[in-house]
């Protein structure tokens, strides 16, 4: 009998109860009081000091005068202020204590990687919200079994970077590095495998190891996840990744939109999965979903984590993405819905109105909801089209369904030749596509989508281009750029150095 699976599924079962109850209290005041206890932890370090926060703390309106005195930060000026002394290895600089780790983010450009601290703080606010994650397991029907199978984690290499001051590696890899010693029995795949830093040499030891693992529950990023099952069952000779892992119940995912690569990922299932959608970043775990059947992810209000929303408009951003001075930042009881926010985060690794570069919409304002909506600067408005990420992702899927085919990855770049305004589309499909039909069905879809874009395309926004290439193509970019595995994510807007970049490697390839 499974004595442990069934304890868990009755803590599960008292977790759902409370969470109810926890509901009852006011978003707004979880928000304050997490605000004031981050003020007051840092006011001793030399941002704190410099900014005021022990006067800030015995203000009338705390929040008013922090928004007044700190700026909004991104990470070239918060680095070049602050964290950069921490990365010399200056104690108590924007947060207290030395900062041991920093995490290297995903870094969708070519671009060398940004260096985010990670606090023992943070590691245990990130520990806490994903217990709270397998707590929301509570709201699925999951046999008590389930509870005592392997947990698959595909993520960075463990076996950090020593530098002079600190350790750096990808998050999951420091995550990975925080495992409590009760979950290490249920955490694949182990040690020894997860310290490898080759990610080709990691890729093989697992396909080896998994035939003596009995998974059921597997986490990381979609297109890494889809590559290692795929060579799993072609492997071992497979119909299915259930053949292996017949208890197999739970993919938990993040970082991208899903839906483009739903359909290959299903092709390796024999049965029904439940998918869990989280929003972990290198700063920190932002949100989650807490019910099955929904979409949206609940922000996590009182964990380390303050948070400040600017619209996502021309009022407040250039075509580049670029915020503007003066925009007007608001705080969660002035939100609304299905509107476009770009977020900003004050956290216990030191971030301050620090913008994290991902723009987020609310669902459901009442219990703060939200979905992910794209990048600031994965936005492409060349002459007032304003084609945001989700438009790209819900465009793509819905050519995609009507074409029969999956499209895990693409990308688009915005281009002006002799006057004329175009855009220009990289699709990868590995199935028979005709590309001119396709980009009529997309070109379609974005207009019913978007109607800045339909005025554009009658006028200004003359030409659309779109070239079919090979899944593979994206993912052999990728590990030229040193972006292999781990939180790694294909760009879906390709600007500049970038475009160059992209453009000369197909060119290579076709030779």
């Amino acid at each position: 009998m499974a004595f442990i699976g069934k304890a868990i599924k009755r803590a599960l079962t008292l977790q759902k109860t409370l969470n109810i109850v926890r509901r009852r209290q006011s978003p707004v005041k979880k928000q304050e009081k997490t605000f004031l206890k981050l003020i007051k932890k840092a006011q001793g370090t030399a941002l704190g000091k410099h900014f005021g926060f022990e006067e800030i703390l015995e203000a009338q309106d705390p929040i008013a005068l922090y928004q007044q005195r700190v700026p909004v930060y991104d990470y070239d000026s918060i680095h070049n202020d602050w964290w950069h002394r921490a990365l010399e290895g200056e104690e108590d600089v924007a947060w207290p204590g030395k900062v041991q780790y920093f995490a290297l983010s995903s870094g969708t450009s070519g671009a060398p990687s940004k260096k985010i601290p990670v606090t023992q703080a943070m590691i245990k606010s990130m520990r806490r919200t994903s217990v709270r994650q397998i707590l929301s397991l509570a709201y699925y029907d999951l046999s008590p079994e389930l509870f005592e199978k392997g947990i698959f984690m595909l993520g960075g290499s463990t076996d950090l970077q020593k530098r002079s001051s600190y350790y750096e590696g990808d998050l999951s890899g420091i995550n990975a590095t925080q495992i409590p010693f009760w979950f290490q029995a249920h955490y694949k795949p182990g040690k020894k495998i997860a310290r490898e830093r080759d990610w080709e040499s990691k890729l093989e030891e697992i396909v080896l190891a998994a035939k003596d693992w009995d998974i059921g529950i597997i986490v990381g990023v979609p297109a890494w996840i889809q590559i290692v099952i795929e060579r799993i069952i072609k492997h071992y000779n497979l119909e299915t990744i259930h053949d292996l892992w017949p208890n197999l119940q739970i993919y938990v995912h993040g970082g991208v939109f899903f839906e483009p690569y739903k359909r290959g990922f299903e092709k390796l299932l024999s049965k029904p999965i439940y998918y869990i959608e989280t929003y972990l970043a290198s700063e920190g775990f932002i949100a989650l979903q807490a019910n099955k059947g929904k979409s949206s992810m609940e922000l996590v209000l009182n964990n380390g984590i303050f948070f400040e929303f600017i619209p996502f408009n021309e009022d407040n951003f250039n075509a580049d993405g670029k915020l503007y001075p003066n925009a007007k930042v608001l705080t969660l009881e002035d939100v609304k819905k299905d509107i476009d926010y770009a977020l900003l985060i004050s956290t216990c690794a030191g971030a301050w109105r620090y913008m994290i570069g991902d723009t987020i919409r609310f669902t459901d304002v009442e219990s703060c909801e939200i979905i992910i909506t794209g990048r600031t600067k994965h936005y492409l408005s060349i002459c007032g089209e304003h084609l945001s990420v989700d438009n790209m992702n819900h465009g793509i899927l819905k050519a995609a369904e009507q074409f029969g085919v999956a499209i895990p990855e693409f990308c688009v770049a915005g281009y002006i030749d002799d006057k004329v305004f175009g855009h220009r589309w990289y699709v990868g499909c590995d199935q028979v596509l005709d590309a001119e039909a396709f980009r009529a069905k997309l070109d379609e879809a974005i207009k019913d989508l978007n109607d800045d874009y339909t005025v554009e395309r009658r006028s200004a926004l003359k030409e659309m281009k779109l070239e079919v290439l090979p899944v593979d193509l994206f993912y052999d970019w990728m590990r030229k750029l040193g972006k292999e595995g781990g939180q790694n994510k294909f760009p879906r807007v390709l600007k500049k150095d970038q475009l160059a970049d992209w453009q000369e490697f197909i060119k290579s390839v076709n030779a």
